[in-house]
C-alpha cells in the first residue's frame, strides 16, 4: 500500500487549503431562488433513539467474504499487471463543466441554503441513462488528503432505474479545481474461479474509500474493491468479460475486480442498506450506515456504526471477530425517511456525534432537506421568509466530508458540489 501518511506534505496541504478557503460561488438566481411557497415544512424527525438490546443490534451484524487470492491472481494473469490510481487519472478525457457552464435546470437541482461553494456538472453525453449515487474523496483514503501525488474525487454511477444494471465508478483528478477530468471503471465481480468476471448489477447508494480499499453499498450488502488493482480492458464493445478477442467492461477502459463483500447475516429484520459515510472522529475510525427507506415511509429508519480494523496487515476492511462477523457498535432509531446522504461528525472535546442526514423531497415537495441529529433532537437547515426546512438540492444525495478542507461533497441531479461543514451547521435553525 502506498498512500501517504498522515504527517506529510504539510507544505502542500497548508496551500491547498488556502486555495480552497476562497469565496463562495456566484451561482446564478436559478440555482437559488425558491419561495416560500414551494417549501413545505416537513416532518421534524425528532431525538434519535439508542437501540441497545442484543435483540436490535443482532440485524445489523455483517459477514465478510473475501476473495481467494489464487482468484485475484488468476484474473490478473489473464488480464495483465494491476494498475493503480494514477493510471485511471493519466487517461482522463472526459470533463466536468463549471458552474457557469451548467444549465439552468441543471443549477436548479444544487441547493438553496447552504449555498454550495463550488459546483460542477459532468459531460450529458457520457452520463446519458447513468444514475449519480455515491461520492467519496482521497480526503477518506488519507486525512491528509492525498491518493500518493494525487487529490481525488469518485463518483459512483449505475445504469438504469433498478438493481438490474451495471455500475461504474469516475475518477476525477481534482490536483486542478478550476478544471475537473475524469476517466471511469467499471465494478465487477471475479468469477469462475477469476477466468472471468461480471458487472456488479445494482444501483449505488453509498461509497467510503477507506486505506487502500473502496467500500460500496449494493442491494445484497458491501462489495469491497482494492484500488491497487485496477484492470485494463483491451477490447471496447457492450459485453462484460471474456470475449473472443480479450477482455470487454461495457465500454469502459478500466475495470474495478472485488476483493470481498461484507453481507447482513444476523437474524432479526435486516435493514437495506441505505447511505455509507466515513467518520474520522472517532477512534478507530468508523463506518457509519442508514437504512434505506421510501421518502415518504412512516417507519422508523436505523442508523449504526461499524469499527475498521487496526491490524496492518488488513488495511481498510471491518473489524471482525474470530468468525469474520463485523457488530454494529452503536445504533439508532431515527424518525427520518428517505435518507440519501448520511454523516457522523464528533465536535472536539466532546463524546457526543452529531448526525447529519440528507433526505429526499416527499411527494408535493422540490427540494430535499438536511437535518442534523441527535439524542437530544433536530434541526434543519432553513431558507425562505417561512423559514421552511426544504432548503437541500433536489436529489438527496451522498455526503462526504473532506476533513482537510473542511467540505462536505455531494452530489444532486448531475451536478457535483460542496459545501464547508461550517456553512451547514450556520443554516441549522
Amino acid at each position: 500500500m502506498k498512500h501517504r501518511g498522515r504527517h506529510r506534505r504539510r507544505k502542500q496541504g497548508r496551500a491547498v487549503r488556502a486555495f480552497l478557503a476562497g469565496t463562495a460561488l456566484a451561482l446564478t438566481a436559478a440555482a437559488t431562488m425558491i419561495s416560500a411557497s414551494q417549501a413545505t415544512v416537513g416532518d421534524n424527525p425528532g431525538a434519535l433513539e439508542p437501540l441497545t438490546r442484543d435483540a436490535d443490534t443482532r440485524a445489523l451484524r455483517l459477514q465478510e467474504r473475501l476473495v481467494p487470492q489464487a482468484t485475484l491472481d488468476e484474473l490478473a494473469s489473464g488480464m495483465g499487471k494491476p494498475v493503480g490510481v494514477s493510471a485511471v487519472l493519466e487517461s482522463a478525457d472526459r470533463s466536468l463543466r463549471a458552474a457557469s457552464g451548467c444549465t439552468a435546470a441543471e443549477r436548479t437541482a444544487l441547493p438553496v441554503a447552504p449555498a454550495a461553494t463550488r459546483a460542477y456538472c459532468w459531460d450529458a453525453a457520457d452520463t446519458r441513462n447513468w444514475r449519480a449515487g455515491a461520492v467519496t474523496t482521497s480526503g477518506d483514503a488519507d486525512d491528509d488528503g492525498w491518493w500518493n501525488d494525487n487529490r481525488v474525487l469518485l463518483s459512483g454511477w449505475s445504469q438504469g432505474t433498478a438493481d438490474r444494471g451495471p455500475a461504474r465508478v469516475a475518477f476525477v483528478d481534482a490536483n486542478d479545481l478550476g478544471h475537473l477530468r475524469y476517466a471511469s471503471a467499471l465494478l465487477v465481480v471475479p468469477v469462475d474461479g477469476g477466468r472471468d468476471y461480471r458487472a456488479l448489477t445494482s444501483r449505488l447508494t453509498g461509497m467510503v474509500w477507506y486505506q487502500d480499499k473502496l467500500l460500496v453499498t449494493a442491494a445484497d450488502g458491501l462489495y469491497v474493491y482494492d484500488m491497487n488493482r485496477v484492470q485494463r480492458t483491451t477490447v471496447d464493445s457492450v459485453a462484460v468479460g471474456r470475449v473472443a478477442d480479450g477482455w470487454s467492461a461495457h465500454g469502459q477502459r478500466f475495470v474495478l475486480p472485488a476483493v470481498g463483500s461484507y453481507r447482513l447475516t444476523g437474524t432479526g429484520t435486516a435493514p437495506r442498506l441505505g447511505a455509507i459515510s466515513l467518520d474520522r472522529s472517532t477512534a478507530p475510525d468508523s463506518l457509519v450506515a442508514s437504512e434505506w427507506t421510501p421518502a415518504d415511509s412512516e417507519r422508523p429508519a436505523r442508523l449504526w456504526r461499524y469499527e475498521f480494523g487496526t491490524d496492518p496487515a488488513r488495511p481498510g476492511l471491518l473489524a471482525t471477530d474470530a468468525t469474520g462477523a463485523a457488530s454494529a457498535v452503536e445504533a439508532y432509531e431515527t424518525e427520518a425517511s428517505g435518507i440519501g446522504g448520511l454523516l457522523s461528525h464528533r465536535a472536539d472535546g466532546t463524546d457526543r456525534s452529531d448526525w447529519y442526514l440528507g433526505r429526499a423531497p416527499a411527494a408535493t415537495d422540490r427540494q430535499g432537506s438536511l437535518w442534523r441529529q441527535d439524542t437530544e433532537g433536530a434541526e434543519a437547515t432553513r431558507c425562505g421568509s417561512e423559514s421552511a426546512p426544504r432548503c437541500w438540492g433536489v436529489q438527496a444525495g451522498p455526503l462526504s466530508y473532506w476533513e482537510a478542507t473542511g467540505e462536505v461533497w455531494s452530489q444532486s441531479g448531475r451536478a457535483l458540489f460542496a459545501v464547508p461543514l461550517t456553512s451547514i451547521d450556520r443554516a441549522l435553525g
